[in-house]
């Protein structure tokens, strides 16, 4: 029996492995810059956390969520989580924040699992950075979740659009929503089958319906229908991202795929990537921790797809590759317990060093060396050892010196640069 991953799910190794690092890696710099908490939550909840708050006619819900019957005596249903907003409002209100101290700010970081048609940028298995920010109903969150996102975009020196939108509030959303309708109704014979099925449950998945994106062009915009407060609130996300310097564009027919959200939605997406463009989206979402029990929070966030900003870093060349400062080669036995004791020193004054097998010759070391991409091979002999010194072999300029251990690392450090 062969024994290979399954349709859908891959192994994340070299180029991949090291952009997405660098994703995790810029993203946690600035949550401490911006004063966000770490907050990790299961990977397995009750399939009713999910079906409760992304809503009955969502794809996750339909078509993509993995359930399963726990062993337990009730036989619980349990899912994969397919998304990260749920697990962090349902663990804010475990944890008795909504009540106690309402404003808190997480950021997590994960796997998420959707059974989708699998394509390149959309697996069965992604992860995911997100934010999620309670407590606070202002506009300026809105614009700094948004300009959050932008700073991510210049540290990691990508070319990224953003879209925005006001769906509303509970006040007015639902004048805008019977006016979807209707507009569905009147089209109903041209609408596609999953739009048809849920029409009348849900009509704005008519709006976030990818077949029937022609027609949508025609469909009544959420903006006409804004009540004055929503309105205001719309008007100050715009002039504040754009006192900021975040450039965007305003795009009336994004209301997102989850039943959650309201007022402030937002996309981002990267020119680099063809059909599968959006990095990351979010929005508002207030009346949220009380759908799930919570006392009347405030609420907004949104979901980075780490997979796909590390495809964007790769197609515009900006990972580079993990290779050592140095590799250590060590003739004999008494050079190899001394090339330990080294290698360890090097680390500690943060020059990367990789200590290599001495059951090989010289020649196929060097060889590995090259291969590992190191700039330099430090060679210990027993010669070397008695004398205090290091045979330091540059293999970009194909060079060698020898250097008293002394001066190893200041040598390395300067080398490097030239």
């Amino acid at each position: 029996m062969e024994l290979t991953r399954l349709r859908g799910f891959r192994d994340v190794i070299g180029a991949e492995a090291q952009a997405m690092a660098i994703v995790e890696e810029k993203a946690r710099t600035l949550m401490r810059r911006y004063n966000i908490g770490e907050i990790r939550t299961p990977v397995l909840e009750s399939v009713q956390l999910f079906q409760r708050t992304s809503g009955e006619t969502s794809d996750i819900v339909e078509k993509q969520i993995y359930a399963f019957a726990d062993r337990d005596e009730a036989e619980t249903i349990v899912a994969l989580r397919p998304e990260g907003t749920a697990s962090v409002v349902r663990a804010y209100i475990d944890a008795g924040f909504d009540r106690s101290d309402p404003e808190q700010r997480f950021f997590y970081t994960g796997p998420i699992f959707r059974r989708e048609r699998p394509q390149k940028g959309r697996y069965r298995q992604h992860f995911q950075f997100g934010v999620e920010i309670f407590g606070r109903a202002d506009a300026a969150c809105d614009a700094e979740l948004l300009i959050l996102l932008d700073d991510l975009r210049g540290e990691l020196g990508l070319k990224f659009s953003f879209e925005i939108n006001s769906i509303g509030d509970s006040n007015c959303r639902p004048k805008f929503r019977e006016a979807v309708l209707n507009f569905g109704l009147a089209h109903e014979a041209e609408l596609c089958d999953d739009c048809k099925r849920r029409l009348r449950q849900n009509p704005l998945r008519l709006l976030d319906c990818k077949i029937d994106a022609a027609l949508v062009e025609s469909a009544p915009r959420s903006i006409d229908y804004l009540c004055d407060p929503c309105r205001a609130h719309y008007d100050s996300v715009k002039r504040l991202i754009g006192a900021a310097g975040v450039e965007f564009a305003e795009n009336p027919r994004l209301v997102r795929g989850l039943d959650y959200y309201s007022r402030t939605t937002f996309e981002v997406t990267s020119a680099d990537l063809g059909a599968q463009s959006t990095v990351a989206g979010g929005g508002r979402y207030d009346g949220f921790v009380e759908m799930l029990g919570g006392a009347p929070v405030a609420g907004i966030g949104f979901g980075i797809g780490i997979d796909r900003v590390a495809l964007a870093l790769q197609a515009a060349n900006r990972v580079e590759m993990l290779t050592p400062d140095a590799t250590i080669i060590a003739l004999g036995e008494a050079a190899l317990a001394h090339a330990v004791v080294l290698a360890r020193r090097l680390r500690s004054e943060n020059v990367s060093a990789e200590l290599l097998s001495p059951e090989r010759k010289l020649k196929a070391l060097l060889g590995r060396a090259s291969r590992v991409g190191a700039r330099f091979a430090i060679i210990v002999g027993e010669n070397e050892l008695q004398r205090g010194v290091v045979q330091l072999r540059d293999l970009k300029h194909s060079r060698q010196t020898e250097v008293a251990e002394a001066d190893l690392v200041p040598t390395i450090a300067a080398g490097a640069t030239d």
